[in-house]
């Protein structure tokens, strides 16, 4: 089977609730109407006045019906909501402050996520990436043990009939990780390529293959590894090496002999963002790939960002892929 008729039997024996925060977005609507058509492994939560909610699904004909519909501004356990978000915020925000926050669908959607009330967040069709981010920084909060939040892209191509899956972070998140960073980032995506059934070969890229050149960005990502391979023995991983050493088996053993990850590598770790968000973008533009994500990582509970340019089919994969997490 493919990720995704995979990650539906999965959800089949352990259905999910998942808050979609712009429940009035066309695209939203159209996931959310193949969501509950397909069964009630993953309920939709839209959010937004159901009046209106209603409008727009019969207006882009979307069968919403197995949907839940929540309305901020009539929400019967708001003020249990604005207590719980006051001592969550500790001092950062007044009750009043919150209570007008939590008007706002992608806070009130997170809460939603805090309260128990639903198992995973999918924002951002309409949000920018940091308008998902905040609120989940702010409530739902880092898993114990982790110190950042980061991000992967889960990447997919057809080649010789088979499906191919490929992980890269951070793609989307962390600006300029320090080199603790960036061992919390290959862990977590190493984590997450698991989880979507790639066994994780994890390449530390550079400019640099095994001290070929030289500088402060050369030796963070040496560094990373070297911790990498010290505190997870038992991970896969090897660098510093540059992508043609990652992939390719020839330049690997030539660039890199005797590495048990050189041109092998499935999960890629960029040295920062900008060399990350131009890589998953090469491989989904001419390398054929189609790419999901940005998936957080790090978090307590599983909240996940979608692009603004997304279409519905995006919509409904990454809602699969975010609800799989939790």
């Amino acid at each position: 089977m493919n990720l995704f008729d995979t990650l539906v039997e999965t959800l089949k024996k352990n259905p999910k609730k998942i808050v979609l925060p712009e429940g009035t977005d066309a695209r939203i609507l159209s996931a959310a109407a193949r969501l509950v058509a397909d069964g009630d492994y993953l309920v939709p939560v839209l959010v937004g006045k159901e009046a209106d909610v209603k409008a727009a699904a019969a207006q882009g004909g979307f069968c919403i019906d197995g949907a839940e519909i929540i309305d901020p501004d009539t929400y019967p356990e708001m003020d249990a909501m604005v207590e719980k978000m006051v001592e969550l915020r500790k001092g950062k925000m007044t009750a009043e402050q919150c209570r007008d926050n939590l008007h706002k669908s992608n806070y009130f959607g997170t809460m939603l996520v805090k309260m128990g009330l639903a198992d995973a967040l999918l924002g951002g069709a309409t949000y920018s990436t940091a308008d998902t981010v905040r609120p989940a920084l702010q409530l739902i909060k880092c898993r114990p043990g982790s110190k950042s939040v980061s991000s992967c892209f889960i990447m997919i191509r057809q080649k010789d009939g088979e499906e191919e899956r490929i992980a890269m972070g951070d793609c989307a998140i962390q600006i300029a990780p320090d080199e603790d960073a960036l061992v919390e980032t290959a862990y977590e995506t190493a984590k997450t390529a698991a989880i979507f059934g790639i066994d994780p070969k994890v390449a530390m890229l550079s400019y640099s293959t095994k001290g070929s050149g030289k500088g402060e960005d050369v030796t963070k990502v040496a560094n990373a590894t070297a911790k990498l391979k010290e505190q997870y023995p038992e991970m896969k991983v090897d660098g510093e090496m540059q992508f043609d050493a990652a992939v390719s088996p020839e330049v690997g053993q030539l660039k890199f002999p005797g590495s048990p990850v050189a041109g092998q590598a499935n999960t890629f770790i960029f040295p920062e963002i900008q060399s990350g968000n131009i890589g998953y973008k090469i491989a989904q533009r001419l390398g054929g790939f189609a790419a999901y994500g940005p998936i957080l990582q790090g978090l307590n509970a599983p909240i996940n960002d979608l692009s603004r340019g997304c279409d519905a089919d995006e919509v409904y994969k990454m809602a699969l892929i975010t609800a799989a997490l939790a």
